[in-house]
């Protein structure tokens, strides 16, 4: 007696998605590693080791990092607030979160230059208050990341907030436990997995912005240049080679990351599942 198949058509929809994964990822991918074949060992780290570079890589990750964390706190209570909370206007509210999806990067940064400049709405406040400047500064290029990466954490911690299970929070209580000890041993542990995956798609999207940064970046070398603008750079001088080896060096350190905010991220699993 043959075994029954779960899953009809499997043979099929393997062959495509691997023919998409070949066609839309390795195959550039792959045109990506041997088009830095043309440099030579010692050539390749001239590129990536050249002070310029490596100023560049330390603005696009260090922003980058700080803009997926501040994303994922604001982001937690974002959503914590559309799930748990009804307040006038919240069908709008909740629209507004998606807007970064469907607006350009080039207008959002436009946008965002505009009021953040020193004589600009904001801007100019926080010069004149605070002595703070945002526009030109990489101070402006979190401030971008975080609007554009904002959405990718609220869209995966509401769902999972949204299936919690509240009797155990009922139940705790019942028990004695106080609100504090509810959210730390209970409901935190449970979200926790989500908000981290949202913070590996937050860092993930902003590694790679570049549309809404060039603008209130200023793109000044060793301070606000980031590692997109440089390969823009290298491309306008007609240096293919160069332009991918920085976007290998980019891949390589934004792929170790991410590797490693998914092991956390499987621990933090398995400890939420002994808790």
């Amino acid at each position: 007696m043959s075994q029954s198949n779960i899953m009809p058509g499997f043979r099929p929809t393997l062959g495509f998605t691997l023919f998409y994964l070949g066609l839309v990822v390795l195959i550039p991918l792959s045109t990506l590693v041997f088009k830095s074949f043309q440099l030579s060992w010692d050539d390749y780290l001239s590129v990536i080791t050249n002070d310029r570079v490596v100023a560049s890589f330390r603005v696009s990750f260090v922003t980058s990092l700080a803009a997926a964390a501040v994303a994922s706190l604001f982001g937690f209570i974002i959503a914590w607030v559309l799930v748990r909370y009804p307040f006038p206007g919240k069908r709008l509210f909740d629209a507004l979160i998606d807007l970064p999806f469907a607006l350009p990067t080039a207008v959002a940064g436009i946008v965002l230059a505009t009021i953040y400049q020193p004589n600009g709405t904001i801007g100019q406040w926080l010069t004149e208050v605070f002595g703070l400047q945002v526009a030109y500064k990489p101070l402006g290029i979190v401030v971008a990341l975080i609007f554009i990466s904002l959405p990718f954490v609220v869209r995966t911690v509401e769902p999972v907030l949204q299936e919690f299970d509240s009797t155990m929070e009922e139940a705790a209580s019942s028990l004695g436990a106080t609100r504090q000890q509810v959210f730390v041993r209970i409901i935190l542990p449970n979200l926790l997995p989500a908000s981290m995956t949202g913070f590996a798609l937050a860092f993930a999207r902003s590694v790679g912005e570049y549309g809404s940064v060039i603008f209130i970046a200023g793109n000044l070398p060793y301070v606000s240049e980031i590692v997109p603008l440089m390969i823009i750079t290298k491309l306008e001088q007609y240096e293919y080679a160069g332009a991918t080896a920085i976007a290998l060096t980019m891949l390589v350190i934004s792929f170790l990351l991410l590797l490693v905010i998914n092991l956390l991220q499987l621990w933090v699993r398995k400890r939420s599942g002994q808790l």
